[in-house]
């Protein structure tokens, strides 16, 4: 089993290679501090490995590297400064999840989402964070929550290829239209919430993907159900990496959380780090 200093080796290695390749990335610097001792591949490596400590907050990851791993980021700066500039990141957080990620010869496809609760729904009349931001009330197979959405497109091999984060009211197929921009031809199922003749025909002209559900293909629902049991898969692991844990304080905060650990996924799923 790889030790931590491994996988947060091979994190950094990946990371930098990107930001080596892809130098215009930091052009968005204007000021003399253009070139910070406390590099960006470091600020995003310690982010990620909040999913490889299996630990509940992104302060509590930056804590136990500080107090544990701190030869390993000798500039280290303080919290509040490394918070801030790993949301400053989060477009190049984008792009790196973008990278990592093995499309292939995959022609088939799963499309789902899964409910981010900000909190107990019988406590909603007392939250005020993130109401503003688009947290409300919604309902999945499990009842209503209260919060927002996430809509994942995966791979038959298990790659997330896309990902959108929504308010919890806000109709599945509006994200499933812009998810299908991210692949070109190919058979996508889904559940119920993304039926209807219109995303079909849409995905057709436009993305020539064959939607379908289990109302499509009432002879194979059983298989239709099985195939797509890797979604719930996908769902359980993300899971586990406290996905639907919210200790952000803004949208922005929550969506770039959620892509380190949708990214996070990725690395371990296509090998680039050591599982």
């Amino acid at each position: 089993m790889p030790s931590i200093i491994d996988q947060m080796t091979d994190i950094y290695c990946f990371v930098d290679d990107f930001l080596k390749a892809h130098a215009g990335l930091a052009h968005w610097r204007c000021s003399p501090n253009a070139t910070p001792a406390f590099s960006d591949a470091e600020v995003i490596t310690i982010g990620l490995m909040q999913s490889f400590l299996g630990v509940a907050s992104l302060k509590q990851t930056y804590r136990l590297i500080a107090n544990n791993f701190v030869t390993a980021f000798p500039p280290l700066c303080s919290y509040q400064q490394w918070l801030q500039r790993l949301h400053r990141l989060s477009p190049i957080i984008g792009r790196l999840f973008e990278s990592a990620r093995l499309l292939g010869n995959c022609r088939l496809y799963l499309i789902d989402s899964k409910p981010i609760p900000v909190c107990k729904a019988i406590r909603h009349g007392r939250v005020r964070l993130l109401r503003d931001e688009g947290a409300y009330f919604g309902k999945s197979s499990t009842g209503w929550f209260f919060g927002f959405k996430l809509h994942t497109l995966r791979d038959s091999n298990g790659c997330i290829v896309d990902a959108r984060l929504t308010a919890g009211n806000l109709d599945d197929r509006g994200p499933g239209s812009e998810l299908a921009e991210a692949v070109a031809g190919g058979v996508v199922l889904a559940d119920l919430g993304y039926g209807g003749p219109q995303l079909a025909q849409m995905l057709a002209e436009e993305n020539d993907l064959l939607l379908m559900t289990r109302r499509d293909v009432p002879d194979k629902r059983a298989l239709h159900s099985s195939v797509r049991q890797g979604v719930e898969t996908l769902f359980s692991q993300l899971w586990h990496r406290f996905i639907d844990r919210v200790f952000s304080r803004s949208w922005r905060g929550l969506w770039n959380t959620i892509k380190l650990k949708l990214l996070s996924y990725n690395l371990r799923h296509c090998g680039i780090v050591s599982a």
